[in-house]
This record gives structure tokens, C-alpha cells and sequence, in this order.
């Protein structure tokens, strides 16, 4: 330890400043997986696009890794104007040393904070700022992150689920009209999901899913 301070006291400012970004940037690295997936619209989009799967019960069609592709190219497009300002009033003035790291996560918390708000149930946040026993806060910039990005999971779960009911109702009535077709013509053995696959696919398609999907995701912010 004594080693430790002794290179920080016999450093040149300079460098002891470059140390202190790198230490902050391999910092943000590594808890960007977290931020990425519960301060964004990740979430949200990648649980729809798993139910579209789902309901068309096409298996591993399209793959995961492409399901996952698309949902990180859609949270940057919707996510930008929010990186923009964190760029613009913390990462930039911080770079430049016009600001100390206190006040580039004060002002980098806002754009998120803002965003997250936007699309959290007011329940949702309530819940947990009774539980941490914080008063009623009396501006955004004032509620903690630690009761912000819980509630705003919650009710983007929530939110996703509800879109994902409302995608599986025609797939679901394709299912029972093919099962009660067999079902009438004796053919008990013959499993529905086999024969009505083909005929979601054909729904999908016609109506042109994937653009109605990705549009009602953008929609939805």
C-alpha cells in the first residue's frame, strides 16, 4: 500500500490523471452489460422479440444471437439522443477537466433518470421508495437510482409481457382452428402445432410482422 502511494506522490500530475480515466473507463466497461440491460429499452425489446418467437413456435428461428442483434441495434437507434446528452454535459466536460467525477455521474445520472421516468408506473417507483422509507422527492434529479432502475425493470417486464399476450391471440386462434379441424376429421394422432405452423408463418409474413413489431416497440417509447 505504502508502495501504491508513494507512485501516485512521485507521478507526474498528468499521468496520474490519465490512470484515473482509464480506471473510470474500464470501470464503466465492465458494469455496462447491467446498465445496457436494465437502464435501457433492452429489455423491453428483447422479451417481445423472444415472444414473437415463441408464438410462432418456429424453435431457434430466427437465432438468439440474431434476436439479441437486433434488439442492441434498436436500443442504440432509440437510446442515442439519451447517450448524446450524457456525452455532451458529463463525459466530455469530465475528459476536459472542467468537471470532477462527482459531478459527471451527477449529471450523467439525469438524461437516465429522465428517460427511465418516462416509462416507469408510478406504482412501480412508489414501491420502492416506501420500502427504502425516502420521501416523496420533488424533482427526478432528486430519486435515487438504486429505487429508480428496480422499478423501471419492473415495469418494463411488465410492459413487454403485455405485448406479448396481445402478439400471441392470432397465433393462438390459428392453433385451436387447426386442432379442431383434426380433431373433426378423426385425425387424432396428428399433432396441430405441425400443421398450423406453416399457416402462421404464411399470417406472419402477409401482414408483414416484423414491421408491425418493431414498429409498435418504437412506438412505445
Amino acid at each position: 500500500m505504502n508502495e501504491f502511494m508513494e507512485f501516485f506522490n512521485n507521478s507526474d500530475p498528468s499521468n496520474v490523471s490519465v490512470s484515473i480515466k482509464m480506471m473510470l473507463v474500464l470501470t464503466v466497461l465492465s458494469l455496462a452489460p447491467s446498465i445496457l440491460i436494465l437502464m435501457t429499452c433492452f429489455t423491453r425489446i428483447i422479451i417481445v422479440l423472444g415472444f414473437v418467437r415463441t408464438s410462432l413456435a418456429t424453435q431457434q428461428m430466427p437465432p438468439t444471437q440474431v434476436l439479441v442483434g437486433i434488439a442492441l441495434f434498436m436500443t442504440f437507434f432509440i437510446m442515442a439522443p439519451t447517450f448524446h446528452e450524457v456525452n455532451k454535459q458529463a463525459l466530455t466536460p469530465l475528459f476536459k477537466e472542467e468537471i470532477n467525477l462527482e459531478q459527471a455521474y451527477e449529471k450523467a445520472s439525469v438524461p437516465f433518470k429522465e428517460f427511465m421516468s418516462a416509462n416507469t408506473r408510478q406504482k412501480d417507483l412508489e414501491l420502492f421508495l416506501s420500502y427504502a422509507k425516502i420521501e416523496r422527492p420533488e424533482s427526478i434529479k432528486d430519486i435515487p437510482l438504486t429505487a429508480m432502475v428496480p422499478a423501471f425493470a419492473i415495469s418494463e417486464i411488465k410492459t413487454a409481457f403485455q405485448i406479448g399476450f396481445m402478439i400471441f391471440i392470432p397465433f393462438l386462434v390459428i392453433d385451436m382452428i387447426v386442432a379442431s379441424v383434426l380433431m373433426s376429421m378423426g385425425m387424432m394422432m396428428l399433432p396441430p402445432v405441425m400443421i398450423s405452423l406453416p399457416f402462421k408463418i404464411l399470417l406472419f409474413v402477409l401482414v408483414d410482422g416484423w414491421y408491425l413489431v418493431v414498429k409498435s416497440l418504437l412506438q412505445s417509447f
